[in-house]
């Protein structure tokens, strides 16, 4: 071999930890981690999810303190959601100023304050009885504009309960608009709107419908959620709509499977964009780690680097606080 050759050596950087490290273009920071969390009425303990270890249906005691232990991690924000003792076909739960969600808004707002951003998921599937995310015609099919009458009224009462981030994921036509008018006329014209813009109709969403007890008759929700083979561009065109109506970030839901998209949307809004791990991406990575098929650690990282690389400025993920304890 040619004493001279190869001239470029890409090894030289790779050769230990330190140089591996001094020179890491993508760097996960706690800060832009969001911890989700399910606080459910009517227990006395914290109840396990099955399908997903390691998260639980909290009680507000145990959502207090895994709050708080979140936030002294480093961990960014909190989204919260909601499991009603009672559900309906309307969810009227969702804007009672007693229900659940709003008391752990409020909650969480006076013990952690500024200290992390407390954010709510405003949609209608973990209060109806029929586990759509709107409201249903006599034909059983989702009324875009009621829902959003319902969406205008929720979000209010979550900012009156406490919530820093208003973040709807419903998938309805025009329903930030609608939420962004109600906010305004409330007097909470300060108060950001993190749109699920980019929502598919995803097999991986299966195990957050335990966590948040979702009606098993939900049904199809392909109508509203978009199509994972759908044309191309849409996602761009419900990101457009949504920052004309007023989005103040947008959101890739789920996340590792749509990296493509993910950075589609990054390389064409100049708002923070965020993405989100669900549950079937937790569950499976928890599975396999239980039957030692993958060095878990390992895999945790290296799915929020991917993520992170693909361009998401904000990264929703159950596993927030270990990693926030975690990176340096």
């Amino acid at each position: 071999m040619n004493a001279g050759f190869p001239v470029a050596r890409p090894r030289r950087l790779r050769r230990n930890a330190a140089i591996r490290r001094m020179v890491a273009g993508t760097r996960p920071h706690p800060a832009e981690l969001v911890l989700p969390m399910f606080v459910k009425e009517g227990i006395s303990d914290p109840q396990p999810v099955a399908s997903m270890p390691g998260v639980a249906q909290h009680t507000l005691d145990s959502l207090r303190k895994a709050a708080g232990e979140a936030a002294e991690a480093g961990v960014g924000g909190l989204i919260l959601f909601g499991v009603p003792a009672a559900k309906d076909a309307v969810g009227s739960a969702a804007d009672d100023p007693d229900g659940i969600l709003q008391k752990a808004l409020a909650e969480l707002s006076a013990d952690l304050g500024d200290a992390i951003v407390i954010m709510s998921d405003t949609c209608l599937d973990e209060y109806t009885d029929h586990g759509h995310c709107g409201i249903l015609t006599p034909e059983g099919e989702v009324d875009n504009d009621a829902t959003l009458e319902r969406y205008a009224s929720i979000a209010v009462a979550q900012a009156r309960a406490g919530s820093q981030v208003i973040a709807p994921s419903g998938m309805m036509d025009g329903q930030v608009g609608a939420i962004r008018a109600a906010l305004d006329s409330a007097g909470f014209s300060h108060l950001p709107i993190l749109a699920y813009s980019v929502k598919y109709a995803s097999a991986f969403y299966g195990p957050f419908r335990d966590a948040a007890e979702c009606a098993p008759q939900f049904g199809d929700r392909s109508a509203y959620q978009q199509d994972p083979a759908g044309p191309v561009g849409e996602a761009l065109r419900e990101v457009r709509l949504d920052l004309d109506e007023g989005a103040d970030a947008v959101m890739v839901k789920p996340a590792l499977a749509y990296l493509d998209i993910l950075r589609q949307v990054r390389d064409a809004v100049d708002v923070p964009v965020a993405a989100y791990q669900v549950s079937g991406e937790y569950a499976m990575v928890e599975a396999a780690a239980a039957n030692g098929w993958i060095d878990r650690d390992r895999v945790i990282m290296e799915s929020l680097t991917a993520i992170k690389r693909a361009g998401a400025d904000l990264i929703l993920t159950y596993w927030a606080t270990e990693v926030a304890r975690r990176l340096p």
